[in-house]
């Protein structure tokens, strides 16, 4: 398999699911894409049907998951989804969805990159581009930052700090690439407090969340009777939600990508962030060739339009 070149699946993918925070059952379904074309998203039961791109710029909310959006069709908690096609390299898919929300499945992204890999990977005849970081951009919000910086390979150093004892603080510090992702990455849980998750449900929230899609924490234990499935799964899981948000810039990323105690709305400002200066980034092919830069004194939903259009 050639990774310079583009990917998209061999053939249609279908699952059904129920959404953590909607609690509604909802059918997915994954089929091939052209060259260029991206990761779309289309709700099947809203009408006018429109294809979301999964890109930045049509980002909608960021509380408690990530959600995009055209009009009245909104597709939320796409980053575990987007996750598992950053870390399995599928470029150009088109994801149909009969419901506001990707199913939670097991509460991890190894469910779609089981199904991506059963689908398997087909080359296209365009080569794969690449947003290379070209000086250092961060954000921050309090004591929470994320930043990326400069670097020959996509690498992620993330920490969070939680004020109980199974997780406390961890650490996670590596590159990023497709056999790192499926070992380390994959098959780590998103997690709540048990706490929250009552007041959460009580506001209509995290209506589908059970110890089946999540690992839920009392005030000092883990309550899933299996246990962990790695001994750092929480920090695993912030960089897995890190790897999906980071794939609405729309291409993968070249740098070396920093955050202590990010999330969802982090990520989002700082892929605005690169966007608006031009001189933060640019597009090159696998070789490390500049396929185009083009310098934007615009806003960052013009510049992203506009990468989506390179």
């Amino acid at each position: 398999m050639n990774s310079s070149l583009q990917h998209t699946i061999k053939k249609n993918i279908t699952l059904v699911g129920i959404g953590l925070h909607s609690g509604k059952e909802v059918k997915l379904r994954i089929k091939p894409a052209p060259v260029n074309s991206g990761i779309r998203f289309l709700r099947k039961d809203v009408e006018p049907q429109v294809l979301i791109p999964a890109r930045i710029q049509y980002v909608t909310d960021v509380r408690f998951a990530t959600t995009i959006g055209i009009g009245n069709s909104t597709v939320s908690t796409i980053e575990h989804l987007m996750s598992a096609f950053a870390g399995v390299g599928i470029d150009n898919a088109i994801v149909e969805l009969d419901g506001p929300e990707v199913p939670a499945i097991d509460g991890s992204a190894y469910s779609f990159v089981a199904l991506l890999k059963k689908a398997g990977k087909k080359e296209q005849a365009q080569s794969r581009r690449y947003l290379k970081i070209l000086k250092p951009v961060a954000v921050k919000n309090g004591d929470s930052f994320i930043s990326a910086e400069p670097c020959d390979v996509m690498t992620v150093t993330l920490e969070i700090d939680f004020d109980h004892p199974m997780i406390a603080r961890q650490k996670f510090s590596g590159v990023i690439n497709e056999q790192v992702y499926e070992d380390q990455i994959a098959r780590a849980r998103t997690f709540g407090f048990l706490k929250e998750v009552e007041m959460m449900q009580k506001n209509g929230l995290a209506l589908g969340g059970s110890l089946e899609n999540a690992v839920v924490l009392s005030e000092r234990s883990i309550i899933n009777e299996e246990g962990l499935r790695f001994p750092d799964e929480f920090v695993k899981h912030k960089v897995l939600d890190l790897i999906g948000d980071l794939y609405l810039i729309g291409m993968p990323m070249i740098a070396h990508v920093q955050g202590y105690k990010s999330g969802h709305m982090l990520h989002s400002k700082l892929l605005q962030a690169i966007l608006n200066d031009a001189d933060n980034y640019e597009v090159v092919e696998q070789d490390k060739n500049v396929v185009k830069r083009r310098y934007w004194n615009v806003s960052s939903k013009q510049a992203s339009a506009a990468v989506a259009n390179i």
